[in-house]
């Protein structure tokens, strides 16, 4: 763990040798240690510095291991630090209580050094893709806020991204897209529009037909908000829905003016979740079809505007139930 900051584990028990011991063990093996003789001695401990896990007694003197479980589990901020409780043979009901109380982790004393390890790396694994997995969602919770606000300009009515991001990662469930590609979807519906941000809002606004300025400075959106997301790696694969979702399928759309299997399928399909919001919102100028009149507007346009096999799936959805169409708020 050169270079890198290493994960910090507390090791809460009484028995100073066996501290002692266990300290040796984890520090020997890359990973820094913080000591603590009982429950309240810990919680000390933990006001100043936070352990990346635990690793606890259960009989101890002033605050058992128990106790000092329940403590930790009562405060928000400590309640997904991964718990390894270390037990006596005779302490079976210890043990059913501590599960009852949802603890993680037991290994019984005396515990192998090989077997202590396995489990604090499986532990700490499993932590750090809980952190990562609700990192994601409270990233894509922003990401979808920001677009919505940007969309605000646009004067569609709230909701339209994730209206937009419903529909595209439905269909691309119901093409059997892998699970990486349905986040690129899912990441790429959300941002497809951001590049608005640039365009001026008397553009976004205007009720009349646009002049061939005007029209240029919009045209140019995918384009920016590809720009605007591409050197950031975690939202790299959602480039080409947002640089692409204006393509058209017979070559007639923008920036490029790419045809057929030329433009990436992400943004196909965004292109089509899309249009159905888009048709089926109420704008300024007009008011939005309705559900069945859409549908049949995209299915009357597959070859054209639209990719075949989006269209297929989008019908397979459809007349599944699966894509139910959510009012605008």
């Amino acid at each position: 763990m050169t270079g890198e900051t290493k994960e910090t584990v507390l090791v809460v028990e009484d028995d100073t040798l066996m501290r002692e011991a266990l300290q040796e063990i984890i520090e020997d093996n890359g990973f820094r240690v913080i000591e603590a003789g009982h429950g309240q001695e810990a919680l000390l401990i933990m006001s100043e510095v936070v352990p990346d896990l635990i690793v606890s007694d259960i009989s101890m003197p002033l605050m058992d291991g128990l106790t000092f479980f329940h403590k930790v589990r009562e405060r928000a901020s400590w309640v997904s630090i991964p718990f390894i409780f270390l037990t006596a043979r005779g302490e079976r009901q210890q043990i059913l209580l501590g599960k009852d109380m949802g603890a993680e982790e037991y290994l019984v004393k005396p515990v192998l050094p090989e077997e202590l390890l396995r489990t604090i790396r499986a532990r700490l694994a499993r932590s750090r893709q809980l952190r990562l997995a609700q990192l994601q969602e409270s990233y894509e919770a922003s990401l979808t806020m920001l677009a919505n606000a940007i969309e605000v300009r646009d004067q569609y009515t709230r909701g339209h991204v994730e209206r937009v991001t419903s529909y595209a990662v439905t269909i691309a469930q119901g093409m059997n897209l892998d699970r990486q590609l349905i986040e690129a979807i899912r990441f790429g519906a959300i941002l497809h529009d951001i590049g608005k941000i640039h365009v001026r809002e008397s553009i976004l606004r205007k009720r009349s037909p646009l002049t061939k300025e005007e029209w240029n400075e919009l045209s140019r959106h995918p384009v920016t908000g590809a720009e605007m997301i591409k050197d950031i790696p975690y939202l790299v694969p959602a480039v080409p829905a947002v640089r692409y979702h204006h393509e058209r399928w017979d070559g007639q759309g923008y920036p490029e003016g790419l045809s057929g299997v030329q433009i990436p399928l992400p943004a196909r399909i965004v292109t089509v979740a899309d249009s159905l919001d888009a048709m089926t919102t109420d704008r300024p100028y007009r008011k939005g079809l309705s559900p069945e009149l859409a549908y049949q507007e995209i299915v009357d346009n597959a070859g054209t505007q639209y990719d075949p096999r989006v269209v297929s799936a989008f019908q397979k959805v459809w007349a599944e139930g699966k894509l139910t169409l959510s009012p605008a708020i």
